[in-house]
């Protein structure tokens, strides 16, 4: 059964998603990163070898944390929606804090913001968008939790506990003083991703700054 709950990453490669591209566009060469939910350092990776960043690591799955260490990359176990991960962390200490589709899988996605609005002075933050049009037909003909931004899981066997929309993201931000400063939108359609991105946008990618 698909499960992506408990990641395993003891058989995984190094890996790449379309949003890593729109990151490594944004952040500038020799920065301060932190990558919250790192996995396999995927991404930490990608942003090392292009922009030569001084970057560390967190995430839940020891076997993430492990293939990070094995290929050099600073990294820990820690939840990322939990203030005391964070507790050795400077204000500010970094330039970028990036959470790249994983806000919806926390359960305290507030405190995960909260703490990327304070160690970090810019936060990246991509999701899927679950008011796309698949998901609202979905639930219309179909009459059950929609599927499709759950991406072959079913509502029991996902991680996606916070289903948010582009419109959430962006109301959530101007009630905690996020200031959005770039937005970039995923899709199969990309110009219609972005005329009408809470209809049509597949994953929201988002540029904050505080």
């Amino acid at each position: 059964m698909n499960d992506n709950r408990n990641y395993d990453y003891s058989s995984w490669g190094f890996s790449n998603r379309k949003e890593y591209d729109i990151v490594v566009d944004w952040i500038p060469p020799g920065a301060r990163v932190i990558d919250l939910a790192c996995g396999n350092g995927s991404m930490m990776k990608l942003l090392c070898d292009k922009k030569s960043v001084e970057i560390e690591g967190l995430d839940i799955a020891q076997t993430g944390v492990d293939f990070c260490r094995k290929h050099g990359f600073s990294a820990r176990v820690a939840p990322i929606d939990q203030a005391t991960s964070y507790a050795d962390y400077r204000d500010r200490q970094f330039d970028y804090a990036v959470c790249n589709v994983t806000v919806q899988m926390v359960m305290y996605p507030e405190v995960l913001l909260a703490q990327m609005k304070r160690i970090a002075r810019c936060q990246i933050v991509s999701f899927p968008n679950f008011a796309h049009w698949s998901n609202r037909l979905d639930l219309l003909f179909c009459g059950r939790m929609p599927r499709p931004m759950i991406f072959g899981y079913d509502w029991y066997s996902t991680g996606h506990i916070h289903h948010l929309s582009v419109a959430d993201f962006r109301s959530f931000c101007v009630a905690h003083d996020l200031r959005i400063k770039r937005e970039r939108y995923l899709d199969r359609w990309p110009w219609l991703a972005q005329v009408r991105p809470n209809l049509f946008a597949t994953v929201a990618v988002f540029l904050c700054e505080s």
